[in-house]
């Protein structure tokens, strides 16, 4: 399912209205009807009172079309109207003069304090407030109505996304609304689907509002989910050389779970073959706890890390395998990074660069446009933040485009890990992650991740499908630890434990609770 920004959905609007006929008025009638058999469907119509919380934008006029069905179909409702009316145009303009000659009430809101009684007496409340165009902090009478709104209890409806989230980002502009139910419009929102707002969406759908496929099915939207597709048959007659032989450069005195995680994580999520280069006074440690991994010990620099006298060596065993994932747990020790810089120039093979390989190459990222061969950086935040020399919060204020950009200068894949982990390609495509839960903000989880979609490649998947697979495992392991265990005290162990059960499941097909889930959205 494609993801749309605000501009592109204004965009898509134009398109239908221009090219399709797709009248304006239409487009509002079937918004306002999808969230209105919503609401039919989740708490009943005849004989219930509803409050409807207009804005005087378009988002009002989606209001005002469910408050018309609502009186048609037999409930009582009461419309308030946040604002001056006067500034309705369109549409919008339209439909408040169609409810306005009829059996409604429809009032102009001055206080939360007005409205009390009527939101603790109603069945439940419509948002059509804001909708996805809001740029500003929430403020004034706009702040109290919702907070009213979120300390009543009552069952909240907002309409395309819940007012106070920002449409583009998902961040909340002061406060927001929480709601119940989302039916959002055309297509999801980036605001919809990305945290914090689609926590705030409750259960969420979408609506094409006639929309015809060939446009919101086009190839020049570039965001979409990260949709299931099947994983390559395990053939009877197999061996563990047809499942991948990835060459693993990692770890450092003190640092023994990262290369032990990523290493066994490729086996465990089905890889055949796991080398494991790491400092030769930490290898017995970590065979003690992992000997299905073959070791390749490499000598140290005087702190314990991977020396630059290991080079030539590296790049031999690197032209064998199949692929070379290049970071977990190097430490940051300055002849180290050198080595990682070399390494990342020189290797052939499709290379993965994840931890402290990112941050060695940050200061000198011509190491990564001069590859030829295809490269997958897998940062969390603030090791994206040194890739792009931007603050977090820069960073977490416009996610998509400079992933995005970045993807495109530097030629690679990269997997920004975070609550929503997103899959850039650096034709701009992107790719939301569904899976994966907040149990997994555990040390070490990024190295299973790592693992993973190493062993998606060897399974034969292309690597750009093999980075989305591995993102999506990855997630689902974590999702089925948490169903068992819990979110709290999750760790790095437990979803590798369960990266055998989630590829089975992958295989054989989800249950429907997280079939729904990773959709994103319900199309109605």
């Amino acid at each position: 399912m494609k993801i749309s920004t605000v501009s592109e959905m204004r965009a898509l609007d134009s398109t239908a209205v221009k090219d399709f006929g797709i009248k304006e008025e239409l487009l509002m009638e079937n918004a306002g009807e999808a969230l209105y058999f919503i609401l039919s469907k989740e708490v009943g119509i005849r004989n219930k009172k509803f409050v409807v919380l207009c804005g005087i934008g378009n988002n009002g006029g989606d209001g005002f079309v469910i408050a018309r069905k609502i009186h048609s179909s037999g409930g009582t409702v009461k419309v308030f109207i946040l604002g001056d009316k006067s500034k309705y145009k369109g549409a919008a303009r339209l439909n408040l003069d169609i409810v306005s000659g009829l059996p409604i009430e429809v009032s102009k809101l001055e206080s939360a304090e007005s409205i009390k009684t009527d939101i603790y007496n109603c069945e439940a409340v419509v948002d059509a407030i804001f909708g996805t165009g809001l740029t500003r902090d929430v403020g004034g009478l706009y702040r109290d109505v919702i907070e009213l709104v979120n300390s009543s209890s009552k069952t909240v409806f907002s309409a395309d996304i819940p007012s106070g989230v920002n449409g583009n980002t998902g961040r909340i502009m002061g406060i927001a609304i929480r709601a119940d139910y989302t039916v959002t419009f055309g297509l999801p929102k980036l605001g919809n689907i990305l945290f914090p707002g689609y926590d705030l969406c409750g259960k969420l759908y979408v609506t094409h509002i006639s929309f015809p496929p060939s446009m919101y099915e086009t190839e020049s939207m570039r965001v979409e989910i990260n949709s299931h597709f099947d994983l390559p048959l395990r053939r009877p007659d197999s061996h563990k050389g047809d499942f991948g032989d990835v060459l693993f450069i990692a770890g450092a005195v003190n640092y023994f779970g990262a290369p032990y995680f990523a290493a066994l994580s490729f086996m465990k999520a089905g890889g055949g073959y796991s080398r494991l280069a790491a400092p030769k006074s930490i290898v017995p440690f970590i065979a003690n706890k992992a000997s299905e991994i073959v070791f390749a010990p490499q000598e140290e620099t005087l702190s314990g890390t991977i020396s630059l006298e290991n080079r030539d060596l590296l790049l031999e065993l690197a032209d064998k395998v199949d692929m070379v994932v290049l970071g977990p747990g190097l430490a940051l020790e300055e002849e180290t990074q050198q080595l990682v810089r070399q390494l990342a120039r020189e290797i052939k093979k499709p290379l993965l660069v994840d931890g402290d390989g990112i941050t060695a190459l940050c200061g000198d990222l011509q190491s990564l446009k001069a590859r030829e061969a295809v490269t997958v950086l897998t940062p969390h935040l603030g090791e994206m933040s040194r890739l792009v020399n931007m603050t977090i919060a820069e960073i977490g204020a416009n996610k998509v485009d400079i992933l995005q950009r970045t993807a495109g200068e530097l030629g690679a894949m990269i997997v920004l890990k975070g609550a929503r982990t997103l899959i850039g390609f650096p034709d701009r495509k992107v790719f939301v992650n569904m899976s994966g839960n907040a149990g997994m903000a555990t040390a070490g989880s990024g190295d299973v991740l790592t693992g993973t979609i190493a062993a998606m490649f060897g399974l034969g998947l292309s690597i750009e499908n093999a980075v989305r697979k591995g993102v999506f495992i990855h997630g689902l392991s974590g999702d089925l630890a948490a169903r068992d265990k819990g979110k709290d005290g999750m760790t790095a162990q437990d979803i590798m434990d369960y990266l055998p059960l989630a590829v089975k499941m992958d295989r054989d097909g989800l249950d429907e609770d997280l079939e729904v889930q990773y959709k994103g959205a319900q199309v109605i």
